[in-house]
């Protein structure tokens, strides 16, 4: 049998993002969406803070083991913008499109290396509200800022982030090869061969 855990997040393109991940996986995701959890507020300055509320405001409405990730990208030469206001750059109205535009506009004039950024994602898994030893683990995905959008794939800041190596941004890659080198990919990966490695966790 599957062990049942609730992703504690309302970004389709996300819970997509993991349930694909996780597809052959021991672990059956179920979205907070289904149990009509509404989202937590994350007010803090840290991914982890931000992961660790968003896990917690979950497993406690469901009674569910919960599996959180705070993700954003880093631009080194806006000394971290956007950071943990990532889906929520442009304000409060705040969509995929009007984040782009305003990163592409900030950095209007900045070329080459300056451009350089990372994606990084924290991802936290609690077995109960009240757990005291949550499982931690994170990844990250340097690039650098393309001047236009171009890809149709992913979702965020996907079509402007390039990658050196592949000579594409991270849009122009299929799911199943993004998941392979993306900033969640990597964190899941590792929080799930932490998972498995947990007798009381029941995943095997």
């Amino acid at each position: 049998m599957k062990k049942r855990i609730v992703l504690a997040s309302d970004n389709p393109g996300k819970i997509d993002e993991i349930s694909r991940m996780l597809a052959t996986s021991s672990i059956e995701i179920i979205a907070q969406s289904e149990f009509n959890i509404g989202s937590a507020v994350e007010d803090k300055p840290t991914f982890i803070e931000n992961a660790l509320i968003k896990a917690r405001h979950a497993t406690a409405n469901c009674g569910l083991p919960a599996i959180a990730d705070d993700s954003g990208l880093e631009v080194d030469v806006l000394g971290g913008e956007p950071g943990v206001i990532s889906s929520r750059y442009s304000g409060p109205d705040a969509n995929d499109e009007k984040n782009i535009k305003k990163l592409l506009d900030k950095l209007e004039g900045v070329e080459g290396t300056d451009r350089s950024c990372r994606f990084r994602c924290t991802m936290v898994y609690l077995r109960h509200e009240f757990d005291p030893a949550p499982v931690i683990a994170q990844g990250t995905l340097d690039g650098v800022i393309h001047h236009k959008v171009q890809g149709t794939f992913g979702f965020g800041y996907d079509p402007v982030v390039w990658l050196q190596d592949r000579r594409c941004t991270l849009a122009e890659l299929p799911p199943e090869e993004k998941n392979e080198i993306s900033h969640r990919g990597k964190a899941l990966r590792n929080l799930v061969e932490k998972l498995m490695n947990l007798v009381e966790t029941d995943v095997t």
